[in-house]
C-alpha cells in the first residue's frame, strides 16, 4: 500500500508553521496534502494559527480572538523560526494566511491535493468557528457531499467530539477525522500551569472527551481515525480492530523513519509530518510491485 503524505502546518520543519512559505514549500516537496489549524480573529476572519495566543509564533502577544485581521497582518509570523524566506514566497506581511488564501494557494497547485482542516475548540462561543469555516468554504464553491473544491479534497478534524458531531450534520463521515491522543496528567499540568487537583480535573474532562471520540470512530460517525504515533504504538489491538473495520487512518506527527516503517507495516494510509520532503524520499525508495 502507498501511503499519502500530509504536511503538518505546511513544511513546518523548514519554515515557520502555517505561513505562506511553509505551504508553498509543502507543495514543492510533493506533499499529497496539507494540514492546518483554524482560529477566529476578533472580526471573525478564519485564520491559520495553532495556538490560542500569539506569543509563541509571532512578535505579538495576547489571545488571537482579541486581534482583528488587520492587527494580525501587522505582526511577524515567520522570524521566530530563524529561516530566511525566499522572495518568491512573499514578504513578512504575506506570511499570515486566512483560510481563503490557503484555498487559493492549493487551487494553484496544478494537481489534486488534500486539505485537512483542524478546528480548534471554540469554547464558550459554541460552534461559531465551525459555522464560519463552512461559510468560507461554501462561498468558495465547496460541495459538502463530495467535500471537494476543484482540485482540493477537504476533510475536517478535531479532538473535540462536539465539533465532529456538529460537522456530521453537513459533512459525510468519510470526510470527518476524530483526533485521539492519550491523556498525560503531568503534561496537562505543565502545559496549563495547573496544580495537582485542578490538573486532575482537567485531565478527567479530557479523558471523557477521548472516550467519546473513540466511540465516534467505533460507531462510524467519523470514518477517519486520527491518532498520534504514540497512541498507535500504545494501542495495537484497537488500531488493528479499527483498520479491520475499514477506518482510514491519518497518523500524526510522523517525522522519524522508524515511525514511518511502523505505520507502513500496519497498513496505515495517511501520515502527517513536519518533513514532507524526507517522507517523500522514503516512499519513493520503496520498490513497487
Amino acid at each position: 500500500m502507498t501511503w499519502k503524505i500530509y504536511a503538518h502546518r505546511g513544511s513546518s520543519d523548514q519554515f515557520a508553521e502555517h505561513t505562506r512559505a511553509a505551504y508553498l514549500q509543502a507543495l514543492a516537496d510533493g506533499a499529497d496534502g496539507v494540514e492546518c489549524d483554524l482560529h477566529l480573529s476578533a472580526d471573525e476572519e478564519v485564520v491559520l494559527l495553532h495556538d490560542e495566543t500569539l506569543d509563541r509564533t509571532s512578535d505579538g502577544t495576547g489571545p488571537v480572538d482579541e486581534a482583528t485581521l488587520a492587527q494580525l497582518r501587522a505582526l511577524d509570523f515567520a522570524a521566530w523560526k530563524g529561516a530566511a524566506v525566499p522572495a518568491a514566497y512573499g514578504g513578512t506581511a504575506d506570511q499570515l494566511l486566512t483560510l481563503s488564501e490557503l484555498l487559493a494557494i492549493l487551487r494553484g497547485a496544478g494537481r489534486p491535493v488534500g486539505l485537512a482542516i483542524e478546528l480548534k475548540h471554540s469554547g464558550p462561543f459554541g460552534p461559531r468557528l465551525e459555522e464560519r469555516t463552512l461559510e468560507v468554504l461554501l462561498e468558495a464553491g465547496w460541495l459538502p457531499q463530495s467535500s471537494r473544491l476543484g482540485n482540493i479534497a477537504i476533510s475536517f478534524m478535531s479532538f473535540h467530539p462536539e465539533a465532529v458531531k456538529y460537522l456530521a450534520q453537513t459533512v459525510p463521515a468519510r470526510h470527518l477525522c476524530q483526533l485521539v491522543a492519550d491523556v498525560d496528567v503531568a503534561q496537562v499540568r505543565a502545559d496549563l500551569d495547573l496544580g495537582a487537583l485542578s490538573g486532575e480535573a482537567v485531565a478527567a474532562l479530557m479523558r471523557r472527551a477521548l472516550a467519546e471520540g473513540e466511540r465516534l470512530i467505533e460507531d462510524g460517525v467519523a470514518s477517519l481515525a486520527g491518532p498520534g504515533i504514540d497512541y498507535v504504538r500504545a494501542h495495537p489491538e484497537r488500531i488493528r480492530r479499527w483498520l479491520d473495520a475499514g477506518a482510514t487512518f491519518r497518523v500524526w506527527t510522523v517525522d522519524r523513519e522508524e515511525d514511518v516503517e511502523h505505520c507502513a507495516a500496519l497498513g496505515i494510509q495517511e501520515l502527517t509530518t513536519n518533513r514532507p520532503a524526507a517522507l517523500r524520499a522514503l516512499r519513493d525508495a520503496v520498490p513497487t510491485a
